[in-house]
């Protein structure tokens, strides 16, 4: 299967991205793949170091005739995310990846592939060994651990880079540049309640919330779709004034930047009020059901015996736990002006769980925005909530957005050089999502920026693939591109 790949066009690119496969390298299990670029950079010659969060950066001197460009930094990240089917035998700590082509891409048997930043970061290589390119001055950025915090971007020190354009190889359709994303924030919220006995006659029921199609929380909040958490709690509502039910525990949603699809809940009520729980609840999920037919056509509803429970969240804590969720803004908040059709800023209501240990109750949610100011403005309202319902608020995590300049002198360039080459100007985008750009452009606010890559289908999944003939043009464009860098 190796013989294959790199016979593959460019093959100087594939050759590095086959290499890049062998070596294990999931989120902070970056220390091998780091030192083999590190030691790539120096059998090469080249300026190389690595600071002190693990990134590895390698300058490579103009082409004679080229010195008086400016400077330019090639950045992609070298860490990939983890993840196989349940039957693969696979330990990404350990295991290369079994990369082959199938068709027209290039695809991994059983695991993801890496493509995702695995190309970008070959065509950097590629760059840096040739000795036939055109280019300016070169400064290669591998930055570290991006898929899990973005740890590597956040930790550049300024003044290290003296380059003034960025490329960033990080996107995933070929044809498309882009000059804009979304900046981040955690807000994390937690109640602390107190225990209550169940008392006699009360019998439990788990409510559970499942089929919606949850998604991206940057990519797919511009659909619409359903929010388990923000069902689980609109039933509990309608149902609690008519029936006193009671919330044992919750479990909603899962990681932070995935729209919640299936919220569990323990609920326990007198024994003589059931059928009309069943009944409240039957007919508010059917009026949710029928807003989101177009969005959910499978969500579904079940309301089932199960065992009753020691203890109970406190009635007081239920009710300001259940109006905060309500009342917290989610979804799409504000579209852009800038930019028709792309979301400016949105929030997530990713998480709702409860700890029987602790008796807390933590909710967690991502803001997401290419406007600073608004997330801040967004994080306020989230604040103040829950601050009233008397939660503890705390925020963490914040990386900056990168707001769209569309008079963009790299942009400007690289739309002609696409035009030239293959007849269509590539289409211009922003992205609601985190990229590397967006904290990179906070350390260094004067770089210009373009993100662009080629096209990686079903990227962090064991179906991630990317096609073979967009590196080619994405290496080809790369190329014509250094080579027409404008002068200082």
């Amino acid at each position: 299967m190796s013989k294959v790949i790199v016979d593959l066009e460019p093959k100087l690119l594939w050759k590095y991205f086959y290499q890049l496969t062998q070596i294990p390298r999931p989120s902070n299990h970056e220390e091998k793949v780091q030192e083999f670029v590190y030691n790539f950079g120096k059998e090469l010659g080249l300026e190389t170091l690595k600071d002190e969060v693990g990134n590895i950066i390698i300058k490579k001197p103009a082409t004679p005739g080229m010195e008086n460009r400016k400077g330019v930094i090639l950045q992609g990240h070298l860490d990939m995310v983890p993840q196989k089917n349940s039957d693969k035998e696979h330990d990404f700590t350990k295991d290369p990846i079994e990369a082959y082509i199938d068709g027209d891409w290039v695809t991994a048997n059983g695991t993801t592939l890496g493509a995702d930043n695995g190309i970008g970061a070959s065509a950097a290589m590629a760059v840096l060994a040739s000795d036939n390119l055109k280019h300016g001055p070169i400064e290669a950025l591998f930055t570290a651990t991006e898929e899990t915090g973005m740890d590597g971007a956040e930790g550049l020190k300024p003044g290290v880079l003296q380059g003034d354009i960025l490329l960033n190889t990080d996107s995933e359709d070929e044809g498309e540049l882009y000059v804009g994303c979304a900046g981040g924030e955690d807000a994390n919220l937690r109640f602390t309640y107190a225990e209550e006995s169940v008392p006699e006659g009360m019998v439990a029921l788990e409510l559970a919330i499942t089929g919606l199609k949850g998604g991206h929380s940057g990519m797919d909040i511009i659909l619409q779709r359903g929010n388990a958490n923000k069902l689980f709690f609109r039933l509990l509502q309608v149902a609690y004034p008519e029936t006193g039910v009671r919330l044992a525990s919750i479990n909603g949603g899962s990681l932070r930047n995935a729209i919640p699809r299936e919220a569990f809940g323990v609920l326990v009520v007198e024994e003589a009020k059931v059928e009309p729980l069943k009944a409240l609840i039957d007919a508010e999920f059917a009026l949710a059901k029928n807003e989101l037919a177009k969005t959910e056509p499978d969500m579904q509803l079940s309301l089932t015996s199960t065992n009753l429970p020691v203890e109970l969240i406190d009635e007081s804590t239920q009710v300001r736990l259940t109006q905060a969720v309500l009342a917290c803004p989610n979804g799409v908040i504000r579209m852009s002006d800038n930019m028709p059709g792309l979301v400016e800023t949105s929030v997530n209501l990713a998480s709702v769980k409860s700890e029987n240990e602790g008796k807390t109750i933590s909710i967690a949610c991502l803001m997401r925005s290419s406007v600073d100011s608004a997330k801040a403005d967004l994080g306020r309202s989230i604040d103040a909530v829950f601050r009233l319902a008397g939660a503890e608020v705390k925020f963490s995590g914040a990386y900056p957005g990168w707001q769209p300049n569309m008079d963009s002198p790299i942009l400007k360039t690289m739309q002609g050089i696409y035009e030239g080459k293959y007849g269509k100007i590539p289409q211009v985008k922003a992205i609601h999502a985190g990229l590397e750009c967006g904290i990179l452009g906070g350390t260094y606010p004067k770089w210009d920026m373009i993100s662009f890559g080629p096209t990686i289908r079903f990227p962090h999944s064991p179906d991630e693939k990317v096609n073979i003939e967009t590196v080619k043009k994405f290496w080809d464009f790369l190329v014509e591109t250094l080579e027409n860098i404008p002068t200082k």
